[in-house]
């Protein structure tokens, strides 16, 4: 690995999922934006495979797919040589998810998001990534997962577009 050189970067990721939003298949929309610095770098915007019959199964989907592609950039920018400042920051505006993932005595009485559930709880604990709750009215990524009002809208994007 090179050494890391230059002014560290931090990572700073939303992420949210529009449970059923799919009127026609009720496929839940997965939402993810990745910004270094103040800078977005990665948005994601796509159906989830799996009809979730919770939203707290589409928000954890949600929430281990955007870990899993914080783990990727994490790694190609040490590769790069560029040092990373301290854990990802996710928010999410779940309370469920969120209480689940950022406090470690939670355990998850769901099986079937077990596997996700788990996935997140070590990335967590190992230091990669930590989560806060993002209130849903200033979530940005609502701009990939929801129809919103225009006025709405350009507030989201005012928030980050220059």
């Amino acid at each position: 690995m090179p050494e890391p050189l230059g002014k560290e970067v931090e990572i700073h990721c939303f992420v949210d999922a529009n449970h059923a939003g799919d009127k026609v298949t009720r496929h839940s929309q997965t939402g993810i934006l990745i910004f270094c610095n103040r800078a977005p770098i990665l948005f994601l915007s796509k159906r989830q495979n799996l009809v979730e019959t919770l939203t707290f199964g589409s928000e954890f989907t949600a929430m281990k797919q955007a870990i899993e592609l914080i783990k990727s950039l994490r790694y190609k920018l040490r590769m790069f040589g560029i040092p990373i400042e301290g854990p990802a920051n996710i928010y999410c505006d779940n309370e469920a998810v969120y209480k689940n993932v950022a406090i470690p005595s939670s355990v998850s009485s769901k099986k079937m998001h077990s596997i996700s559930y788990h996935f997140c709880q070590e990335e967590v604990a190992a230091g990669i990534v930590r989560i806060a709750k993002e209130d849903a009215a200033t979530n940005l990524v609502d701009l990939f997962t929801k129809v919103l009002a225009k006025l709405k809208r350009d507030e989201l994007l005012d928030r980050f577009m220059y």
